[in-house]
C-alpha cells in the first residue's frame, strides 16, 4: 500500500489519524481559523468592506483541509456567523456577505485542486490559490453591487482594486506555506 501522502487524492490533513473525531476537529478549526483571521479587520476609505487575514485562513484550509472538510469548515463559518456568532468582519456589514458566500466555493474548489497535486509545488500553488481568490471576488463583487446600488465599475474599484496587493501577498505566502509543508512531509516519511 503506497503512503497517504503519496495518493492522488491526499491532503495534508489526512496524514493525521482517527477519520471521523479529526474530521469534526478540523471543519470546527477551518471555521474557527476564519473567525479568528476576520477580527485582524481594516477598514479602508472608499469601499465598505475591510480588509482582514480571512482569504488567507480560507484557501489555506481549503488546500489543506481537501474539499468535503474545507466546504463544510466554511459553511458552518457563514451559518454561525449569520444565526448571531460575533466572528465576522466587525466593521464588513451586509456588503461582505457575498464574499463569506465565496469562502464555501473558494475553499471547496482550492481543496479539489490540492488533492490533484494543486498545492505541491510553489507554481501549482500559486495557481491553485490564485484561482480561489478570483472565486471570492467572482461572488463577492455581484454581492457587493446588490448591497450597495453600485454599478460594476464602482464596485470593482471598491471590492477588488483596494485588495489586489494584500492578495497577491497572501497568495505568495500560501505558495511558501504548502510545498514547505509537503517537503517536510515526506523529509518525515518512514521511506523517503
Amino acid at each position: 500500500m503506497a503512503n497517504v501522502y503519496a495518493a492522488r487524492r491526499a491532503v495534508l490533513t489526512d496524514l493525521l489519524p482517527g477519520a471521523w473525531a479529526r474530521d469534526v476537529v478540523l471543519v470546527a478549526g477551518a471555521a474557527g481559523l476564519t473567525g479568528l483571521a476576520a477580527q485582524a479587520s481594516f477598514p479602508l476609505p472608499g469601499t465598505p468592506v475591510p480588509m482582514t487575514l480571512q482569504t488567507l485562513a480560507v484557501l489555506l484550509s481549503g488546500a489543506a483541509l481537501g474539499p468535503t472538510r474545507a466546504f463544510l469548515g466554511m459553511a458552518l463559518y457563514l451559518v454561525m456567523g449569520q444565526i448571531g456568532l460575533p466572528w465576522f468582519a466587525p466593521s464588513g456589514g451586509n456588503a461582505t456577505l457575498g464574499y463569506i458566500v465565496g469562502f464555501v466555493l473558494a475553499a471547496t474548489v482550492v481543496g479539489a485542486l490540492a488533492g490533484r497535486g494543486g498545492d505541491r509545488t510553489p507554481l501549482r500553488t500559486l495557481a491553485t490559490i490564485a484561482g480561489g481568490t478570483v472565486l471570492i471576488y467572482a461572488v463577492g463583487v455581484p454581492w457587493l453591487m446588490v448591497a450597495t446600488g453600485a454599478d460594476l465599475g464602482t464596485a470593482f474599484q471598491q471590492g477588488v482594486v483596494p485588495f489586489l496587493i494584500g492578495d497577491g501577498l497572501k497568495v505568495l505566502i500560501a505558495a511558501g506555506l504548502l510545498p514547505a509543508a509537503w517537503k517536510l512531509v515526506r523529509r518525515g516519511a518512514p521511506d523517503a
